[in-house]
């Protein structure tokens, strides 16, 4: 049997949803590669760095938990996330 943390992390890597960002409703967005590009170029998005890096907590906050839940580390986010 293979283990869940895996395909868990598979998962939250390409989750989609609902996203605001500086007060604008984004449909269906790939969570992570947004969190990605809103740490890269916070100002393409109206946003500040500290902003980004809130929003990288939260992700991470929420994204860990449950990948956590399922036998993973949510050192495993932080790390495709750069640190």
């Amino acid at each position: 049997m293979l283990e869940p943390a895996p395909y868990a992390l598979e998962y939250l890597l390409s989750w989609l949803a609902d996203v605001t960002v500086n007060g604008q409703v984004m449909k269906n967005q790939p969570v992570f590669p947004l969190i990605r590009k809103m740490l890269a170029h916070p100002e393409e998005f109206g946003i500040t760095p500290h902003d980004a890096q809130q929003a990288r907590a939260l992700f991470l906050e929420q994204a860990g938990q449950a990948l956590e839940e399922e036998g993973g580390r949510r050192e495993w986010l932080e790390k495709e996330l750069g640190g």
